[in-house]
């Protein structure tokens, strides 16, 4: 599809309003899925936008965004672009403390809240935020506070202004440039304090213009974003459906993404790795609970569907054979793994993170076209995708149009294009540190581009360990082939300074309290699994495997098993469900430091027989 002109991000809010379509957003209101059509949309976005000029809103000013995925959100977005003002995204997840660090550092005037709880965080901090004048809440009871307004207030503030100046919105519409800054977002602060991304209009459309023609993407296409709008990958995907004013309905939360497949049917989706990671793993789950002859048929689907894909994969005609068992198995697996999507799935993206090469073959053997691309909050997002046109499995794509891909002698993944961001809010020295003297971005992560133009991300810089003795060594494969196991829901590696590898492992509990039950190991809770004998040498053999044949530097030597998973109230993940590695090693840094003195006095003992013995 031919991308649609734009100057601006305005430009896909007039064509999705254009459209008129009567159920542009979709959102869950008191338990019923209820449209908000292109008109409604339209008015309410203009009126808001006109209504924050009223508050005092001006051109460059910072609007912060404190909500889930709804209606107001790309409304609020909007109107903001609109008058020529900065939108601010804040993850729901964020506690006081990170709110107001981003309030004080962008010097917002007004945060948008969507409910009670996150008008409470904002109001804690406050006090404290002197650019902050107006807090506006969309749902939920107003509190006797100064400069705290209804979003509705502030939308009939700018509909009695657009009374007496009909062309209010379109004047300011008008000096907005596509050099004009469109948004801050912060990163999700997986190494360090957060740092703001600022992003330009012509960032994101340069991003958006390219991306959208991948993907047969139209009016009569129904999407589920349930990814925070917080996060430049969702952001962007909306604004691609907006341009084609394809329906956006939003999910009510990860817990209930199930539920909501199965009511919206969405066409496509977009989402991180670690969702995909889930989805599979409950297929899997759900599988013991089948009959033994369910089960054969099962893994006699997933042998046919890799069969088949191998040979689409390097684009090699199907024998008939072959083809006439893909479809048994698409009747009697693949299609109830598609019904549990809603049964009108067409194609979804995956981003963030590396996708399990696994994870992926199995979905695209199931005939779940699952696409991966690669970018930073940094770079609008999009630097490397894989399209219908052009794909290849374990790769995060070929560069796309107008995008460089460099790779510099140490590994490090370098861009340029016009998606890049123009710089860190307030922070010089750290956009400098991030562009090398030819002006190309330096991305933090490791990979390789092969002959075909596809790129494999295999690390991120500042994520690889090295050991005592200068070995480097890239964490995430290994942490990948790890998650493999059927007992493992997740790991972090470590070792960086050590003399060996280690690992902290969550275990799959529903698998493994199924096992322990089988095998006679008697427990209460997951405290009484992890300290097991049995439980230990099970994982033990597991660790044995994944070690095969690698290099010493590559095998893990020892292993604690961790009796919670790692959460985002918890800190130990992003938003969008990264490792904060260095959040679990201080979280978890007397369980380390067990690891080694305990090996330590072994080789110490070690060493004392063998004195004895000479």
């Amino acid at each position: 599809m031919e991308a649609l002109p734009a100057r601006i991000l305005l430009d896909y809010f007039l064509h999705a309003v254009k459209s008129g379509k009567p159920d542009l957003l979709v959102s869950k209101v008191n338990g019923a899925w209820k449209p908000v059509s292109a008109n409604e949309f339209g008015r309410k976005t203009r009126a808001f936008g006109i209504g924050l000029t009223t508050l005092g809103l001006d051109h460059d000013d910072r609007i912060a965004i404190l909500s889930e995925n709804r209606p107001e959100w790309p409304m609020t977005d909007f109107a903001t672009l609109g008058i020529g003002g900065i939108t601010v995204p804040i993850y729901t997840t964020y506690l006081a403390p990170q709110v107001e660090y981003i309030l004080r550092d962008c010097s917002a005037k007004v945060i948008v809240v969507s409910n009670e709880r996150e008008l409470a965080k904002v109001m804690e901090v406050k006090g404290r935020c002197p650019a902050l004048t107006h807090v506006v809440l969309v749902e939920g009871k107003l509190p006797n506070a100064e400069g705290v307004v209804s979003f509705e207030s502030v939308v009939k503030l700018g509909e009695e202004a657009l009374k007496v100046t009909p062309g209010a919105w379109d004047e300011r519409v008008a000096n907005v440039n596509p050099e004009s800054h469109a948004t801050i977002i912060y990163t999700s602060g997986t190494t360090g304090e957060p740092k703001g991304a600022v992003l330009s209009h012509a960032n994101f459309v340069s991003n958006v213009s390219t991306c959208s023609t991948f993907f047969d993407v139209n009016p009569s296409t129904v999407a589920l974003s349930f990814l925070p709008l917080a996060h430049v990958f969702e952001r962007m995907i909306d604004y691609v459906l907006f341009s084609r004013a394809a329906t956006v309905s939003y999910a009510e939360s990860i817990e209930k993404l199930s539920e909501n497949f199965g009511e919206v049917r969405p066409h496509t989706f977009a989402s991180v790795p670690r969702v995909y990671d889930k989805i599979h793993a409950r297929i899997f789950q759900n599988l013991e609970n089948q009959s033994p002859t369910k089960q054969k048929i099962f893994r006699w689907a997933v042998k046919v569907g890799k069969e088949r894909l191998a040979l689409v994969e390097k684009r090699r005609p199907v024998p008939g054979g072959l083809a006439l068992k893909y479809r048994i198995a698409d009747k009697l697996v693949f299609s109830k793994i598609k019904a549990r999507l809603g049964g009108r799935f067409q194609f979804c993206m995956s981003g963030g993170a590396p996708l399990s090469k696994e994870v992926a073959e199995f979905f695209w053997g199931a005939g779940v076209e699952v696409y991966e691309g690669y970018g930073l909050t940094e770079t609008s997002p999009v630097l490397t995708c894989n399209t219908p046109k052009g794909w290849k499995l374990g790769s995060v794509g070929k560069a796309i149009a107008g995008v460089q891909i460099r790779i510099a002698p140490d590994g490090e993944v370098l861009a340029k294009g016009p998606n890049i961001m123009r710089g860190y809010w307030n922070k010089p020295e750290e956009t400098k540190k991030v562009f090398d003297a030819e002006g190309w971005f330096l991305t933090g992560d490791v990979g390789v581009v092969d002959r075909e133009g596809f790129l494999t991300i295999t690390d991120r810089k500042k994520e690889l360990i090295i050991n005592a003795y200068g070995k480097n060594v890239a964490p995430s494969p290994i942490e990948e082939a790890l998650k493999q196991i059927r007992y493992v829901a997740n790991v972090v590696l470590i070792g960086d300074k050590r003399k060996f590898l280690s690992a902290l492992i969550v275990p799959n509990f529903e698998r493994l309290e199924g096992w322990a039950s089988a095998n006679n190991v008697e427990f209460r809770n997951p405290t009484d699994l992890i300290r097991n004998k049995k439980v230990r040498a099970l994982f033990d053999q597991a660790i044995k495997l994944v070690n095969g044949d690698e290099p010493s530097e590559k095998r893990i030597k020892d292993f604690a098993l961790l009796a919670t998973d790692f959460t985002i109230e918890g800190g130990e993940l992003t938003p969008t469900l990264k490792v904060k590695r260095r959040v679990v090693a201080e979280k978890y840094r007397d369980v380390i430091d067990g690891l080694y003195e305990k090996a330590e006095m072994m080789d110490a003992a070690v060493d004392k027989g063998s004195d004895k013995m000479m």
